[in-house]
C-alpha cells in the first residue's frame, strides 16, 4: 500500500476488520467487501506484577555529528538516547520521574489506553513537574505493541533535544521472530561546526510544513549498519519521533511485510512504501539477507531516496520457507458499534485573523486552569485551528472549552478534514481508533492513535469513548500543535 496519493500501489493480502460503509462520506476508499483475514487469538497468559522505573530528565552529551564531530547537548530520561523500556502484558508500570532540567516538564504516554490522570499533559491532567521536583505515574497498559513517551509542554524544544523514550509491551507474537529491533527515526537541527542547536521553530516552518532538521539519524546515528541473523525473519519496530518530517518508508533489496500500525496488529501485507508521519509507528517483518548481503531501509519521500539504515546478514542461514511472516495475535481494543453511532466532524484549518489576535476564553471550572501562568508553553502567535477554534494565544495553562462533549461508553464516528495544503498527523490521546477510509488514498482498515491527513483529504475514524476525562486531540507536527492546532474532548 502506498499512502501517497497517486504513487506506487501496494497489493494487500488481507485487511483488518473488513470494510465499513460510513454515511455521508463521498468516495470513501479503504473499503473491502471481502471477508477479512482473522488474526490468531492470544494464548499467552498475562504476566501479573509491577515493574518500577526511574526516569531522570537531564542534560547529557551525545555524538550526533559522528565520532569525529563535536558533542551535542541532549535531553534524555536515561544515560542513552531513546531508552527502550520493555514490559510484559499484564505488568503494572510504576514510574518515578525526577526533573533535573532547567524548565518544567511531564511525560505523555503516547498511544496507551490508560486512565486520564496518567496521561501526562500539563494543566489538563496534571500540574507541571517543576525543576527539582518528582512525579509518579502508575498504570497497567491493556494492549501489547510499540509505544513511546515524551513531554507535552515546550515540546518543540524538549523533543527537539531528544527527550523521548520507547515503551514496548510484549506478548503479541504468535511465533517468535529471529530478531526484534527498535529503530527510532529523528532529525536534529544542529550547527555542523559547534554541535549546538539551530532554532527549533521558524516563522516559515510554523506557517507551512514545519522546520526540518539538518541531520537525519536512526537511533542517534546516521545511516547505521545493523547486523541481523542471516536469512531470518526480523521484526523492525519503526518509530518516527521527529517533530516535522514525514517519511515514505520502504525496503530495498529484500522482502518486507507490515504486521502492526501504531503498535496495533494487522493481518500481514506486503510493504512497498508507507507514509509515516511524526509520532506514527510501523512494525515490519523483513527477510534478512544471506551472510554478507544487505537490505536497506529507505525513505522515498525525497528528491533522491535516502538510506535510513542497512541490515547486514551474518551467521549460518536460517532454514526458512518462502517469505510468509507469522501474524501477531489480535488485540482487545473495543470494537466500535456502527449502528446508532454518533457523528463528529473535525476540520483542521488555518486560524482566522480574529482567532490569531484573541485568546479563547478559559474554562473556569477546571482547577488546573488556575495554575500560575508562565512563559514556557506560551504561543506568541496562532496559525492553525480545529473547527475554527485555536488553542489560546499565550500560556497553555489557559485551558479553552472542549471541542466536543462525549458520553462515556458511546461509539463515535468522526470525519477528519484537512482544509489546508499541508500535511497534519492527527493524534487522539487515550483512545485507539479504527481508520475506516480516506477520500484520496487506498488505506487498509486498521487501528491507530495517529493518522496522517494529506492536503485536502478527509479520513473517517471510529472509536469507543470508554473512559472519562479530558483527552487531547492535536496535530503532531509540533510547530502546528504549538501554534493553535490543539484541543481536547471531554468524556463524561
Amino acid at each position: 500500500m502506498s499512502s501517497a496519493a497517486g504513487s506506487r500501489q501496494l497489493t494487500r493480502r488481507a485487511l483488518l476488520g473488513g470494510g465499513l460503509a460510513v454515511a455521508g462520506v463521498v468516495a470513501l476508499r479503504g473499503r473491502s467487501d471481502a471477508k477479512p483475514a482473522t488474526l490468531p487469538l492470544r494464548t499467552r497468559a498475562e504476566t501479573p506484577g509491577e515493574r518500577t522505573l526511574s526516569l531522570v530528565a537531564a542534560e547529557r552529551r551525545a555524538k550526533l555529528l559522528g565520532p569525529d564531530g563535536p558533542d551535542s547537548a541532549v535531553w534524555t530520561y536515561g544515560e542513552r538516547l531513546f531508552d527502550v523500556v520493555r514490559i510484559a502484558q499484564g505488568e503494572t508500570l510504576a514510574v518515578e520521574l525526577e526533573n533535573r532540567l532547567p524548565e518544567h516538564t511531564a511525560i505523555h504516554w503516547h498511544g496507551l489506553r490508560i486512565p486520564n490522570d496518567q496521561d501526562g499533559v500539563p494543566y489538563i491532567t496534571q500540574p507541571p513537574v517543576r525543576p527539582g521536583e518528582r512525579h509518579s505515574y502508575r498504570f497497567t497498559p491493556p494492549d501489547t505493541g510499540t509505544f513511546w513517551f515524551h513531554p507535552h509542554c515546550d515540546t518543540i524544544a524538549q523533543l527537539g533535544r531528544g527527550l523521548a523514550g520507547v515503551l514496548i509491551v510484549e506478548g503479541d507474537e504468535s511465533v517468535p521472530y529471529d530478531a526484534d529491533l527498535t529503530l527510532v527515526l529523528k532529525d536534529w537541527r544542529l550547527d555542523a561546526a559547534t554541535g549546538g542547536y539551530l532554532p527549533f521553530m521558524t516563522q516559515r516552518g510554523a506557517l507551512r510544513a514545519g522546520t526540518f532538521g539538518t541531520v537525519r539519524t536512526v537511533n542517534g546515528e546516521t545511516a547505521p549498519l545493523i547486523v541481523v541473523p542471516a536469512g531470518g525473519d526480523v521484526r523492525l519496530r519503526l518509530l518516527n519521533l521527529d517533530s516535522t518530517r514525514v517519511g515514505d518508508i520502504g525496503v530495498d533489496g529484500g522482502e518486507a511485510a507490515v504486521i502492526a500500525i501504531d503498535g496495533n496488529p494487522i493481518a500481514p501485507f506486503p510493504l512497498k512504501d508507507w507514509r509515516l508521519g511524526p509520532a506514527m509507528r510501523l512494525d515490519l517483518v523483513v527477510r534478512a539477507p544471506a551472510a554478507g548481503g544487505e537490505v536497506r531501509l529507505m525513505d522515498y519521500f525525497a528528491a533522491e531516496p535516502v538510506v535510513l539504515a542497512t541490515l547486514a546478514g551474518e551467521g549460518e542461514p536460517a532454514k526458512r520457507k518462502a517469505f510468509d511472516p507469522a501474524p501477531l495475535t489480535r488485540s482487545a481494543i473495543p470494537e466500535p458499534r456502527m449502528k446508532g453511532a454518533e457523528r463528529l466532524t473535525f476540520a483542521f484549518a488555518t486560524a482566522s485573523k480574529q482567532k490569531a489576535a484573541l485568546a479563547v476564553s478559559a474554562d473556569d471550572g477546571d482547577p488546573l486552569a488556575a495554575a500560575m501562568l508562565d512563559s514556557l508553553c506560551a504561543a506568541s502567535t496562532v496559525n492553525w485551528s480545529i473547527n475554527r477554534e485555536a488553542w489560546p494565544v499565550g500560556d497553555h495553562s489557559q485551558v479553552p472549552k472542549p471541542l466536543a462533549l462525549l458520553r462515556e461508553g458511546r461509539t463515535y464516528v468522526a470525519e477528519l478534514s484537512n482544509e489546508t495544503p499541508h500535511v497534519h498527523p492527527i493524534h487522539l490521546h487515550g483512545f485507539t481508533f479504527k481508520v475506516l477510509g480516506s477520500t484520496k488514498r487506498d488505506l487498509p482498515v486498521h487501528f491507530a492513535d495517529t493518522v496522517l491527513l494529506t492536503p485536502n483529504e478527509r479520513i473517517t475514524i471510529a472509536f469507543v469513548a470508554d473512559r472519562p476525562g479530558d483527552w487531547m486531540i492535536h496535530c503532531h507536527l509540533i510547530e502546528h500543535q504549538e501554534t493553535g492546532m490543539m484541543g481536547y474532548l471531554k468524556v463524561a
